[in-house]
């Protein structure tokens, strides 16, 4: 491996650290979509501080794309509250607008400049190295690995300094504002460090990546647990897990490195979407099919006691008398009964079934409970 592909991964695993932090409460507060305008949005920002300073590696550039972060937060709820459109369709009318926007104004005032669409929407973290950061002429490599690692570390800051606010805030915004906990301003310091992770990021991976790295892993890490601190720490595992391997997908296909980190974005979401635990598509389908065949059981069993010690019993209490009394398929009957075996709930015996103590006492405790 060489330097040049070290400092490559490294950058890309520190965008993704730093963008799967803030992406964890955007997920959380159901605003994944809000990511996606911002990462755009921010592009009037950005110009206009350039026209103000003329410097490309100004940090009143991340000023400019983070104040125009907010004023897309702030659009999209004036619109919303309204009540006139939804969240989603407030969304789509504001940051096409402000990205409209900084497209114009390129156009119009700078004419000579060449905008790159592949560079703004993709990025290219292939050249991440070549931009040096050199003081007192030591080289101490790629700027966007600073860049972004300073991001990330304040991202960090903000969130274990109003860890308990923020959880608070997501999960009881009603509570938290009775406690005096300002929800509201919190949640604009959470847009303010979404677009400053944003800028930061845009240089290298581009708006779509951006995206997805603000989303994709924290949505995967959720899947997963239930606990917030453990949703956090999955993310930023999940999102450096991406980068990497993503990296090295590129290098293999020889295509294009921030694509293929998207890629490997959308396939761990994909694997935790089906095979997580206890929210996987495969898990759920199970946990029902579970519960299935747990109330046939107790139904089973419901059957059987009520029947136990009547004139009726040797009749109701026959496997085949079930498929009648219960409406229940042959086949069905049989597993349901196989199992209630299997669980020592009854036993079979003169033709007929017969409840065991422990058959009994869930019989019991069912009808109690119903």
């Amino acid at each position: 491996m060489t330097i040049t592909q070290l400092e490559i991964q490294l950058v890309a695993a520190v965008v993704a650290a730093a963008c799967a932090l803030p992406g964890v409460y955007l997920v959380l507060r159901g605003m994944a979509m809000m990511s996606d305008a911002i990462s755009h949005s921010i592009l009037p920002g950005i110009v206009v501080a350039f026209f103000l300073v003329e410097n490309l590696n100004s940090p009143l550039l991340i000023v400019g794309a983070a104040l125009t972060g907010l004023l897309t937060v702030v659009l999209v709820e004036l619109l919303t509250d309204t009540r006139l459109v939804k969240e989603d369709a407030a969304i789509g009318i504001v940051f096409p607008a402000l990205f409209s926007l900084g497209v114009i104004l390129i156009a119009r005032y700078a004419g000579d400049v060449h905008l790159d669409l592949d560079a703004v929407l993709l990025g290219e973290l292939a050249f991440a190295p070549f931009n040096r950061l050199e003081i007192a002429g030591h080289d101490l490599g790629p700027q966007g690995l600073y860049a972004m690692g300073a991001v990330g570390l304040l991202n960090l800051g903000f969130i274990l300094l109003f860890y308990k606010e923020l959880k608070l805030a997501t999960f009881d915004a009603a509570l938290a504002t009775t406690l005096g906990f300002a929800p509201v301003a919190l949640h604009y310091a959470l847009m303010a460090l979404v677009s400053v992770t944003a800028v930061a990021a845009f240089d290298a991976v581009g708006a779509i990546l951006v995206v997805a790295l603000i989303v994709g892993p924290p949505a995967s890490a959720r899947l997963l647990t239930d606990r917030l601190g453990l949703t956090l720490v999955l993310s930023v595992v999940l999102g450096v897990a991406c980068a990497i391997s993503g990296y090295w997908l590129a290098h293999v296909l020889d295509a294009s490195i921030a694509g293929s980190i998207a890629t490997m974005v959308g396939g761990c979401f994909t694997a935790c979407y089906l095979f997580a635990p206890t929210h996987g598509l495969v898990a759920q389908y199970l946990m029902r099919r579970e519960r299935r065949w747990t109330f046939a059981r107790k139904v089973l069993v419901i059957h059987l006691l009520q029947h136990e010690g009547l004139p009726e019993a040797t009749r109701e209490c026959r496997v085949d008398h079930l498929q009648e009394h219960l409406s229940w398929t042959a086949s069905f009957a049989r597993q349901v009964v196989a199992q209630a075996e299997d669980q020592a709930l009854v036993r079979r015996g003169e033709g007929r079934l017969w409840l065991t103590p422990a058959g009994r006492a869930l019989a019991q405790e069912a009808v109690v409970h119903t």
